[in-house]
């Protein structure tokens, strides 16, 4: 069975720092691109972070560039979200994907509350 279980999510300050975790199951996670989406209510689910396979490349959404880093480890079958500065924008359910050439999977997503 696919599973892929995020945690680390919670309530934080502005200016605060929160680090996702994803870990994986069920597939052969060093071939998937993961990704990190969220959702904000009333939004689109966006695409906030990619990290390719071997994590030799990864891209951002602008408006988490230079606060946000994107890793994972394939011993570990996990992806990593890194947020520093956060800011209320960031309020949303964050959602762990894997997209490879045999399956797209996603996870049921950690709530991420940015709030004073």
């Amino acid at each position: 069975e696919v599973q892929l279980v995020e945690s680390g999510g919670g309530l934080v300050q502005p200016g605060g720092s929160l680090r996702l975790s994803c870990v994986a199951s069920g597939f052969t996670f060093s071939r998937y691109y993961m990704k990190w989406y969220r959702q904000a209510p009333g939004k689109e689910r966006e695409l906030v972070a990619a990290i390719s396979s071997t994590g030799g490349y990864t891209n951002y959404a602008d408006s988490v560039k230079g606060r946000f880093t994107i890793s994972r480890d394939n011993a570990k079958n996990t992806v990593y979200l890194q947020m520093y500065s956060l800011i209320p924008e960031d309020t949303a359910v964050y959602y762990c994907n894997a997209v490879g050439a045999l399956g797209n999977y996603w996870g049921q997503g950690t709530q991420v509350t940015v709030s004073s």
